[in-house]
């Protein structure tokens, strides 16, 4: 894996970490209610996204390993491209229950990286 993929999967992996930080002890009421929460969520969703999108044009094979990337891709575009169409509650289901998966398949393939 080119140093280069190796960043953009070490950035994605920090910003899912982050997001699951934020969410962890809050409840879906939380994030509807305090924006900045709401906002720090959707900014580390956006760069999960953005480094995916980054790495599918970069390394492809690698790329290929993460049966979540068009999911986070798609979702980077609708946070940035029509934010005022964003589902709340899968934004809330992105952050609490699927990031921990795609933390795993990216800390899988950083180990596995030479």
């Amino acid at each position: 894996m080119a140093p280069e993929a190796a960043a953009l999967l070490w950035d994605a992996h920090a910003a899912a970490l982050e997001a699951c930080g934020f969410v962890q002890g809050r409840n879906f009421s939380d994030y509807l209610t305090d924006p900045m929460l709401s906002a720090a969520v959707e900014r580390k969703l956006e760069i999960v996204g953005e480094a995916l999108n980054q790495l599918r044009k970069l390394d492809a094979v690698t790329a290929a390993q993460i049966p979540e990337l068009p999911a986070a891709v798609g979702l980077r575009n609708i946070l940035i491209h029509a934010y005022g169409s964003v589902d709340n509650r899968l934004v809330w289901d992105v952050a609490t229950a699927r990031l921990p998966e795609l933390i795993a398949r990216i800390e899988h393939l950083m180990r596995a990286a030479p």
